[in-house]
């Protein structure tokens, strides 16, 4: 009971403070949307990690890490080819179904500064999500533990998720899993940060069929039309089955690698 205790009071004082932290924020002095986007995002991201280092140093003594440089190089490419398949197997399968229509393209001012804003936007989430708090629950109890739990604050942070129905509640859901599976088949965040971003950017800023922070543009005008569960309705890819389908696709694929790997570490 102790540890539990610990651990949830640890939890939520790197939460609770992280948020209390960024509430502070003070308003940039700027007629630029971009530059006004690029410091709410990158505010929350000072703060959490700051907070990191403050509980991995100082409170956990380095007894809980947060791993980031395991095998960079070849991580990163696995999670630049996971993102990329992620999303791009959705949108094919969007475009394949006449349920994506292209319109037309979009001017976008400094387009370089928003997909930056979307950078820390994600590294934001997954080392708020996926960082130390992952890393306690794993150490204090088990990677199954860890996940539920980090899966549950992920699917609250992306609460309006609830109000769209159950299609859109399972794709968020899927998701953290596959992010959280991802984490532990490299060893490293540093992958499920770029297949995240690759999503979140490409997906919104480029595409315009997921959603972020209301103020994002949108390079293509893509329209989403037919059955609401396979065109995603007012969602658009958030709200489609495919996403769903293919976030279980790269679940099973993740997790025969994960059996592969441990059956050979045992031979």
């Amino acid at each position: 009971m102790k540890k539990l205790i610990s651990t949830i009071v640890k939890t939520l004082t790197f939460f609770i403070g992280w948020a209390i932290l960024i509430s502070f924020t003070p308003d940039l002095q700027t007629d630029n949307p971009a530059l006004l986007r690029l410091w709410w995002e990158f505010t929350p991201l000072a703060a959490v990690v700051l907070f990191s280092i403050c509980f991995v140093f100082l409170i956990e003594k380095k007894k809980i890490k947060v791993p980031v440089t395991v095998n960079l190089p070849k991580n990163i490419l696995v999670g630049a080819v996971i993102g990329v398949f992620w999303l791009g197997s959705v949108a094919a399968m969007l475009l394949l179904t006449k349920t994506m229509h292209i319109q037309g393209v979009y001017h976008v001012d400094y387009l370089w500064i928003w997909i930056l804003a979307s950078l820390f936007n994600t590294i934001m989430q997954e080392l708020l999500v996926r960082g130390y708090l992952y890393q306690l629950w794993k150490r204090r109890y088990n990677t199954t533990t860890a996940t539920i739990l980090t899966t549950i604050l992920f699917t609250a942070m992306h609460g309006g998720a609830f109000e769209a129905g159950i299609i859109p509640v399972l794709n968020v859901i899927s998701m953290s899993v596959l992010v959280t599976m991802l984490l532990e088949y490299t060893g490293t965040i540093a992958a499920p940060i770029l297949a995240h971003f690759i999503w979140n950017t490409i997906g919104a800023i480029i595409l315009g069929g997921v959603s972020l922070v209301s103020d994002y543009p949108k390079l293509l005008n893509s329209t989403y039309q037919g059955v609401e569960w396979i065109a995603g309705g007012v969602y658009k890819m958030e709200g489609s089955i495919i996403v769903f389908v293919v976030n279980m696709i790269l679940l099973t694929y993740l997790f025969l690698l994960s059996r592969k790997r441990s059956a050979l570490a045992f031979d």
